[in-house]
This record gives structure tokens, C-alpha cells and sequence, in this order.
């Protein structure tokens, strides 16, 4: 039975929760727990690696992009405690997201002849420009503006540089209680992206991927590594708890969080 979901993000990068409205969302799902990762920014109204809201327990996460050659992956960290070497990793990371921002809103704006309203303020990611578009007048809604404009490899797409794995698994490992390996079966190569865990304390096992992928690769590392196995939704709408973990599991981490 799920009774935690790891993985969720709120307004202040790009989901729909505010902090206010995360525990009706959690209650609805049946959840006694949910990890708040933003995208490489840590939540301003948290203050504690764990705090609780409307009778949900909150563990402060994050969600950090890297790369390590040519494979760029997430890592999760959890429990976080503020640090100085994280606050600069971040302030670069977003720095860099508003100046990709600024140049993909106005390829799409060159491309398609339309103005787009988007906050270019930290915090900003594709997904708010993905739903501009759907707001304007153009013939491209949420998804074929993900798809076919703004995606990898597409014509508005503008790269961003990332820290190296090395880098964001050292500044994570002092701020955070643990770090895993996001969402591992999403990326184009697996097996690559699992070797990776030889360096960190978790991977994501439970995760709601579409088709049926193999999740024996992913138990596999964690049986070799000797793994924490967490889980989430990855929700950036409201619907909590489509994929989590136990409780056995949730008071590993839990333990390792307060230890």
C-alpha cells in the first residue's frame, strides 16, 4: 500500500500544489507523506528537511538536472538542509533557465508570429512555456507544443547547460539525507543511467511509466548497490500517489532523514 508518494512538484517550478493545497491533494490519495522535489530549486516555505502540514508529513526534496557525458539524468535529494555551495549550484542553475527561457519564448514567438505571456522569473521550465502556447492563438495545444516546438531536437529548442553528475551528486550528498537516481527506465539508455547509482543512495523504482518497462534493471542496481528503493507520481497536477512507496520503505528514508 502506497502511504507516501517521493516525487511531486508545486508552483514554485512547474506543477499546479501550492503548499496550501498539497494536503487535500495527499488526503485524497490516502498519502501520510509526500516529498516536495521541485526542479533545481528548493522550496522557500520549507525551512526543515521534514515538516508536516494539515496532518501530512512533508519532506523538503529536490529534483536536480545533470550530465555526465552524453547522458543528462535527475537526481532526487531528500531532506534537504540549506547550504551555501547548493544556494550557488542553484542560483547558476536558474540563472541559465532564464536566459534559455528568454530565447526559446522568442524563437516560438519568430516562428509561430504570436506574443506569448510568460513570467521569465526563476523557477521558470518548458512547461509554462509548453502552456502559453496552448493559451494563444495558434494551432498548437499543450502536448504538440512540447512535441513538435520546444522539445529536444525541435525548432524552438534552445539546450541548457546543466552541472556535471560529479558536481550535483557532491553539493546534493552534503545537503541531502539521501540522493537517487530519477525516474532511471525514462531515459534512452537505461543501463547507463543505472550504473550511476554505484554513486548514490536510491533510485526511483515505482513510477508510473507508460507501457511495461523492466523493471528488473532497476532491481537489479538496487540489489547490487545496495539501494534505497523510492518512489513517486513525478505529479505536476494534483493527482498524488499514482506511484509510491510502503511504509517499510518510507521509514527508511524517514530514518535516514532524521538520523
Amino acid at each position: 500500500m502506497v502511504v507516501a508518494d517521493l516525487h511531486v512538484h508545486t508552483t514554485n517550478s512547474d506543477g499546479s500544489l501550492t503548499l496550501g493545497t498539497l494536503p487535500e491533494a495527499a488526503e485524497r490519495a490516502g498519502l501520510e507523506a509526500v516529498a516536495v522535489t521541485d526542479h533545481d530549486r528548493l522550496h522557500p516555505e520549507l525551512d526543515r528537511p521534514l515538516t508536516s502540514a494539515g496532518g501530512i508529513e512533508i519532506v523538503h526534496g529536490i529534483e536536480l538536472g545533470v550530465t555526465t557525458g552524453s547522458i543528462r539524468v535527475d537526481l532526487l535529494g531528500y531532506g534537504v538542509r540549506r547550504s551555501e555551495r547548493l544556494q550557488e549550484l542553484l542560483e547558476t542553475v536558474q540563472a541559465n533557465r532564464v536566459e534559455r527561457t528568454r530565447e526559446i519564448v522568442a524563437r516560438v514567438e519568430a516562428e509561430l508570429g504570436v506574443e506569448l505571456d510568460v513570467d521569465v522569473e526563476p523557477g521558470v521550465h518548458r512547461t509554462h512555456i509548453a502552456r502559453a502556447i496552448d493559451r494563444s492563438d495558434t494551432p498548437y495545444d499543450y502536448r504538440r507544443a512540447r512535441d513538435e516546438l520546444i522539445g529536444d531536437g525541435c525548432p524552438c529548442h534552445v539546450p541548457r547547460p546543466v552541472p556535471g553528475f560529479d558536481r550535483g551528486r557532491r553539493v546534493l550528498s552534503v545537503a541531502c539525507a539521501l540522493v537517487g537516481l530519477a525516474h532511471p527506465l525514462r531515459y534512452a539508455d537505461p543501463e547507463r543511467a543505472l550504473a550511476l547509482t554505484a554513486e548514490l543512495d536510491a533510485v526511483e523504482l515505482a513510477y508510473p511509466y507508460e507501457g511495461a518497462p523492466d523493471v528488473g534493471l532497476v532491481e537489479a542496481a538496487i540489489d547490487d548497490h545496495d539501494l534505497i528503493p523510492t518512489g513517486g507520481s513525478d505529479a505536476h497536477d494534483d493527482r498524488l500517489g499514482r506511484a509510491g512507496v510502503d511504509r517499510a520503505t518510507y521509514d527508511r528514508v524517514r530514518s535516514k532523514i532524521l538520523d
